[in-house]
């Protein structure tokens, strides 16, 4: 059923992932969504109100919150692939994750309302009649919803979309939730008991933390979270493989929404290259990320001293100083000036964003340790905060 939908749909699967195929793509995932949670609310909440059963009632507004969700996702992907503009040049590619926050209001919205009518059912007990339909109802839906997990987490992988993982991991949840309003029913039937009231609110709950939960997935790529460490890893290593490459460092990743990923980062080379020989690397690193991984790469060009033998045995005794200190330091941009009473040791140092210690407290304790191999060695120490919350391939690369 999932290959005939995007068949059907996706008419052009093969080939490069455009703008235009992944709206396609997201469209079709957001429509599905609309139509079978919808399918599913009105069955449900027929049952509810035949049947009396707030908790099914309940499950029935949660399929509803997700059809919600969806069109809000569709509006979102369509917003998404507006071309950029004078007021918005990065594109408009954040719009899902605005999509996302307001779903996420709209669903701890019904669980309030939900966990209000339960708690009020529970002062208030009404007997909920068992129905095979009511059982054969939320069958239903459990296969329902296995098959529309599956068909998120797939079209998710296609073109890389967190809304739709998120979505894909929301349907499995909707399983456990109608098993447990399942569970209730036969409960009832077979002991007498009437725990309909207390799954609402379990159910009701569940809504909540989903909505909490979507709340911070939704918020944290817009206040500027870290970027994939596996992305991080990748840019420096497809970098550092370059031909003519000595290694890079301050590299900061923006993203503007999926598809819309920028970056900066220092490349080191030798001092000893002709300067027109290596802008051209320069320009050819940043138009193949360009190509190859869709990242708009702007590239600051460092050149090391590679044919001084002081320096480079300072620079690999100041690295293993800063690493002594903690692993999860790393130095780059390392200079030496010789001079006849004293010598400047002249580097960055690039700490990750929670690191305790003060910068002035560090920068004593760095020129402290190096005082201890020469007294006439005065250092210039620039602090740097990673904005990719790991020095480690920083280090590897000095």
């Amino acid at each position: 059923m999932t290959r005939i939908l995007i068949k059907l749909f996706v008419k052009d699967q093969g080939g490069a992932l455009s703008a235009a195929k992944r709206q396609r793509y997201g469209k079709t995932a957001s429509c599905v969504g609309i139509a079978t949670n919808l399918l599913l609310f009105v069955m449900k909440a027929a049952a509810g109100l035949l049947f009396n059963s707030v908790s099914i009632l309940a499950d029935a507004v949660n399929n509803l919150s997700d059809s919600s969700s969806s069109l809000i996702t569709l509006i979102g992907f369509k917003m998404a692939a507006k071309p950029a503009d004078d007021k918005h040049p990065y594109g408009h590619a954040r719009s899902e994750y605005i999509s996302g926050f307001i779903v996420s209001i709209i669903i701890i919205y019904l669980g309030l309302q939900f966990l209000l009518t339960s708690a009020e059912k529970i002062w208030k007990p009404e007997p909920t009649q068992f129905s095979w339909l009511s059982v054969a109802v939320l069958g239903i839906s459990v296969l329902l919803k296995l098959w529309q997990g599956r068909f998120y987490k797939t079209v998710a992988k296609r073109i890389d979309s967190p809304a739709l993982e998120a979505a894909a991991a929301d349907s499995l949840n909707d399983v456990a939730t109608t098993g447990a309003v399942l569970f209730s029913l036969f409960i009832a039937f077979f002991t007498g008991w009437q725990i309909d009231a207390y799954m609402g609110i379990l159910v009701a709950g569940f809504i909540i933390y989903s909505g909490i939960r979507s709340i911070v997935e939704t918020l944290n790529p817009l206040l500027g979270a870290a970027p994939d460490q596996n992305l991080v890893r990748q840019i420096s290593e497809k970098i550092k493989s370059c031909e003519g490459v000595i290694g890079c460092h301050d590299l900061v990743v923006h993203s503007y929404g999926p598809e819309r990923c920028f970056a900066s980062v220092h490349v080191e080379v030798p001092n000893t290259g002709d300067i027109m020989e290596s802008h051209d690397l320069i320009d050819n690193i940043e138009r193949d990320f360009l190509q190859t991984m869709g990242i708009y790469l702007v590239i600051h060009l460092d050149p090391v001293v590679v044919d001084d033998a002081l320096t480079n045995e300072l620079r690999a005794v100041v690295t293993e100083i800063v690493g002594e200190i903690d692993p999860r330091l790393s130095m780059h941009d390392f200079r030496f000036v010789n001079g006849v009473t004293h010598s400047n040791l002249i580097f960055d140092v690039a700490v990750p964003p929670s690191y305790k210690m003060g910068d002035d407290a560090l920068r004593e304790l760095i020129d402290q340790k190096i005082k201890e191999l020469n007294p006439s060695y005065y250092t210039v120490i620039t602090i740097d905060r990673s904005y990719i919350s790991t020095t480690e391939s920083a280090r590897d690369q000095s």
